[in-house]
């Protein structure tokens, strides 16, 4: 948000940023999500409060579409309704966590985690993974990084920032592991249906079945639907946890727009079709940008498998003259790239990542093909 001002404010100067900074798709909410909103506005059911944990039909909706993508078959008493996929994780930490339990955090991270976790007592256990490993931490690393304090592991596939996604071996065995110590876990599957090449997304509680008990996933229409402002996500917990998430928003937002949750009825009942043309394009522009990344001297990009971002690590260009200027941090090198040549990048230290920076490909093809050019010839200068 802060590289977006800023390249806002250079674009309000007459300057021609481009910028790779986006975390949301850059398609419009199809027309038929938009029209059952339009219609859940004449209609007084939704003037009022509706249930703290969600609109019922809302829910079975959930409970039918999570069956039939990823096979983990639960029930509406399951099912929390949220203020976004932010909401959600908000709920299920206010829950789970006492002061000084710890949670097992591998980054790069979405920022929000953190932050989330300190906020209501815990203490992020942050385990580092680097382009070397794919980006997926192991077992064994957990393994070393578990306290007596331990209460948690927020497990992200695919993944934002980095792109990368756990093959379904891996989900398993980090699944059985978690159950085994008593752990809980919290999945976010926010971008479960952006996936690419032969990347196949597996929801944990359904490989690795001992987990289900102690696991939360965490998910919602935000950027499968291209609905980022319309703020619906949810959780699905333990019938218990559930409960408490639901009492829990009671106290603090009440219940979530309810022209919203008409409008992710719609979203969950309706044709995918849009869904699909949105993930080819997004395809096509991350197959450009890995190969436009790569011509670049000093980076190091994998392909991103998942969601829509690159995640290059940039040390080869730390200490070394770009336009005139070095960067020493790739926080410094952000800022070098918005100013010399007006492409706006998130640097790896908001992710918990320093040395790297992400690139999302939600922007349209030419601007991300300029906005690479540009990088290229100044690290070729």
């Amino acid at each position: 948000m802060a590289i977006t001002a800023k390249a806002n404010a250079l674009r309000a100067a007459g300057r021609a940023v481009i910028g790779f900074a986006a975390g949301e798709p850059d398609f419009a909410t199809p027309a038929h999500i938009v029209e059952a909103a339009i219609a859940a506005c004449s209609d007084p059911r939704n003037h009022h409060y509706t249930p703290a944990i969600g609109l019922p039909e809302l829910r079975d909706a959930v409970v039918a579409s999570t069956a039939e993508h990823s096979g983990f078959v639960v029930e509406r008493s399951n099912v929390v309704i949220s203020n976004g996929g932010k909401g959600a994780l908000f709920a299920a930490l206010a829950t789970l966590l006492d002061p000084g339990d710890e949670v097992l955090l591998p980054s790069p991270y979405w920022v929000t985690y953190p932050e989330a976790i300190s906020l209501f007592g815990g203490v992020a256990k942050i385990i580092p993974t680097t382009v070397a490993d794919g980006f997926r931490v192991s077992v064994e690393e957990l393994e070393v990084a578990v306290t007596a304090r331990t209460k948690a592991l927020i497990f992200v596939s695919p993944s934002n920032p980095s792109g990368a996604v756990y093959p379904p071996d891996e989900v398993a065995a980090i699944g059985r592991w978690a159950a085994e110590r008593g752990i809980w876990v919290i999945t976010d599957e926010i971008y479960d249906h952006l996936l690419y090449g032969d990347a196949r997304h597996v929801s944990m509680p359904v490989v690795a079945q001992e987990v289900a008990e102690r696991c939360i996933v965490i998910n919602g229409t935000a950027k499968t639907f291209a609905m980022t402002g319309w703020r619906v996500g949810w959780a699905i917990a333990p019938t218990a946890v559930a409960a408490a998430m639901g009492r829990f928003q009671s106290h603090s937002m009440s219940n979530v727009g309810n022209v919203s949750q008409r409008a992710a009825l719609a979203a969950l009942t309706g044709p995918m079709g849009p869904v699909d043309e949105m993930r080819r394009v997004f395809d096509k522009r991350r197959q450009a940008m890995h190969r436009l990344l790569s011509e670049i001297p000093g980076l190091e990009v994998r392909e991103s498998e998942g969601a829509f971002y690159a995640f290059p690590s940039v040390v080869g260009l730390l200490g070394r003259p770009l336009g005139g200027h070095t960067a020493s941090s790739s926080l410094e090198l952000a800022d070098l790239l918005l100013e010399e040549i007006e492409i706006a990048v998130v640097p790896g230290e908001a992710f918990g990542a320093p040395g790297y920076c992400r690139l999302s490909f939600a922007l349209a093809d030419e601007d991300l093909l300029e906005g690479l050019e540009r990088w290229q010839v100044l690290a070729s200068s």
